[in-house]
């Protein structure tokens, strides 16, 4: 049997991870001039959740629209679905996640929030997004690890780091470094960023993989 969507991953969430969620059509994630193609294989729902940033090759708007247009459901959350929902929500696309809502709401408004270098091969990230960077370190001060400074320092030391650069362990050598935490710190911290991570961008591609799961009972 054929199935009924077609999801846009890799980066977010392994296609391994996601088949054990939803039965799907698992691509790549989505660049420009992809979506026509399962337009006219007639999928009923597509799933974005990571795509191709920063370039010419970015899935375009008016490909969303079209697909909306022709009467398909289009779920989009995580990284690059919840930076098109924010923008798209309006003429029809459906946003789930807190990545989505940041976005909808100002709270962040750069592509690099979410972007990633990533193993081509695999699509798996090699860099941590700053979404993810963000919520474990809020859950860092939350249980008293860090205080309120050392979590402001170091989290403006992460938006000002290349996205390619991003990783605890250089945000927490560089923090220590330039004195936003004490060396004794820097090894706890890398230990709770590394094995308390807050995988914001995965949790939020489980949600549009269970909004599409849900979609295809209802219809």
């Amino acid at each position: 049997m054929k199935e009924r969507a077609v999801i846009f991953t890799g980066n977010s969430i392994r296609h391994e991870d996601a088949k054990k969620i939803l039965r799907a059509n698992y691509q790549p994630p989505v660049r420009r001039f992809q979506l026509e193609k399962f337009v006219q294989q007639g999928y009923k729902v597509m799933g974005i959740i990571d795509g191709i940033f920063f370039d010419r090759a970015a899935v375009g708007h008016r490909e969303i629209i079209s697909a909306l247009n022709a009467g398909i459901k289009v779920v989009g959350g995580a990284s690059m679905g919840a930076l098109r929902a924010s923008e798209l929500d309006t003429h029809g696309m459906i946003g789930v996640g807190k990545v989505y809502e940041w976005y909808r709401d100002g709270v962040i408004e750069s592509d690099d929030e979410v972007a990633v270098s990533t193993n081509p091969d695999t699509f798996e990230p090699i860099s941590v997004p700053l979404v993810n960077i963000r919520e474990t370190l809020k859950a860092a001060l939350a249980t008293g690890l860090i205080s309120e400074k050392e979590h402001d320092g170091l989290l403006e030391l992460a938006i000002n780091t290349y996205y390619p650069d991003r990783s605890y362990l250089g945000l927490t050598k560089e923090g220590a470094k330039k004195g936003l935490i004490q060396e004794e710190k820097r090894k706890s911290l890398l230990d709770f960023c590394i094995n308390s991570e807050v995988d914001l961008k995965r949790q939020d591609a489980v949600l549009v993989l269970e909004t599409v799961k849900k979609l295809i009972e209802e219809a």
